[in-house]
């Protein structure tokens, strides 16, 4: 079932069956679910009816880290047929597990989403997410081929064969980060073809957050229709929610099979709709990692369906309610950068990470201390590893400025880490 046609009466029922069989199911399989549950002194019982969910304790990172790497998993490991993984704050990563249906309901929604973004069987898909333990790239994959669509997998990079690909292959879709995207677009014109005239008629965007403006600039040069992809490997990867290509008004959440909270991130108190607060999910049909309550530190508001009216609306992600930084698609912690500073011989632990508009895009620089002892050639050869050291280490590209000792600003003796000097939209 790509579309689900489904009232409201129906999806309130469905969703509390699954909700029911989710509380049940993690209870029963996964010793820190157990631990939490008892300790917070609720049942899986005690879910008589929807709003009982907030009963519940709230499942963070951390909890995925301390039971690193399998500690969540809810089934067998003979039962686990995929695993990915996303980037976490001290070298150990967040691992998610899929079973074979877990799979299967993973590329419903996300031929749902593409079909909903303007995507119909027999269209060519040109997937330039990453490919690996992210989950972008063979989400979108999986997504396209159970539409029915024709996948070219080109992955991330090779800027210029990716241009030459959609020149030759004519895809009517391209599943990319909007950075990225951009980049293709200054490819297109560097070797002379009119990005107008591509073939290309519809563009989901997603793993960072994006502008209006920068959809209006996308869709005026590349003339296809720009829409945003939401998801986040913990609840299950892209696909956990899709702007519509008829209204562009916010993400529809497939909510048949992730149910969405708000709440305000300092009282914890669930929100009403249309109030600006931390999106939570929780996971209704996963087998290998069900997800209860899952504080994603997104912030957004929930609003009424429009294209697909059964399923609520998630506005564009605003900002997050934790201090991590989204660069071109990669997850950046300031404590990841940290360990590499503290690592390097000649730089002090003090350091901010400046986020500025280079262009069109966001750049980062690693602002940090030099040592009292540091030489010039010292401090030279320090912000070289620097930028070699996150690179190699968190995969991206910075800028790094070594400055004098006690000169960043520090705020009642402790360092303001993350300044953000982007260009306001």
């Amino acid at each position: 079932m790509i579309e689900a046609n489904i009232s409201a009466d129906e999806l309130a029922a469905l969703q509390l069956e699954r909700l029911q069989w989710t509380l049940r199911h993690a209870y029963a399989n996964v010793p820190a679910y157990t631990r939490k549950f008892d300790e917070a002194g609720v049942h899986p019982d005690d879910c008589k009816e929807l709003a009982d969910l907030a009963k519940f304790p709230f499942t963070t990172k951390q909890d995925l880290r301390e039971n690193y790497p399998f500690g969540m998993f809810a089934v067998p490991q003979a039962q686990v047929r995929r695993i990915h993984a996303s980037s976490g704050t001290t070298g150990k990563a967040t691992v998610v597990g899929y079973t074979e249906q877990d799979i299967d309901t993973w590329a419903t929604v996300m031929a749902r989403s593409i079909h909903a973004a303007g995507g119909r069987p027999g269209h060519k898909v040109h997937v330039a997410y990453g490919y690996g333990l992210f989950t972008g790239g063979l989400g979108a994959h999986y997504g396209a081929e159970k539409l029915g669509c024709t996948v070219i997998p080109a992955s991330g990079g090779m800027t210029a064969r990716q241009v030459q690909l959609i020149t030759d292959f004519r895809p009517e879709v391209i599943m990319v980060t909007p950075s990225y995207m951009l980049t293709l677009l200054d490819e297109f014109e560097r070797q002379g073809v009119d990005p107008r005239a591509s073939s290309l008629k519809v563009g989901i965007f997603g793993a960072e957050p994006w502008t209006e403006q920068m959809r209006a600039e996308i869709e005026e040069r590349f003339a296809l229709d720009a829409v945003d992809i939401y998801g986040l490997s913990e609840v299950m990867g892209p696909g956990v929610a899709q702007e519509c290509v008829e209204t562009k008004d916010g993400l529809h959440i497939w909510e048949d099979h992730f149910y969405p909270e708000v709440i305000d991130p300092y009282s914890e108190e669930v929100l009403g709709g249309g109030e600006t607060g931390e999106l939570v999910f929780t996971s209704l049909t996963k087998q290998a990692l069900p997800i209860i309550r899952y504080r994603t530190r997104d912030l957004t508001e929930l609003n009424p369906g429009t294209a697909r009216p059964a399923f609520r609306r998630m506005a564009k992600v605003t900002g997050r309610t934790d201090d991590l930084i989204i660069l071109r698609g990669v997850n950046v912690f300031p404590t990841q950068i940290e360990e590499i500073v503290l690592r390097t011989p000649a730089l002090s632990p003090h350091f901010q990470l400046v986020r500025s508009t280079r262009g069109r895009l966001d750049h980062l620089t690693v602002r940090v201390e030099a040592r009292h002892d540091a030489s010039g050639d010292d401090r030279s050869r320090a912000a070289s590893e620097l930028v070699t050291g996150v690179k190699d280490g968190v995969g991206v590209t910075v800028s790094v400025e070594v400055v004098d000792p006690d000169t960043l600003e520090r705020s009642m003796g402790k360092m303001r880490r993350i300044v953000d000097q982007r260009d306001k939209p």
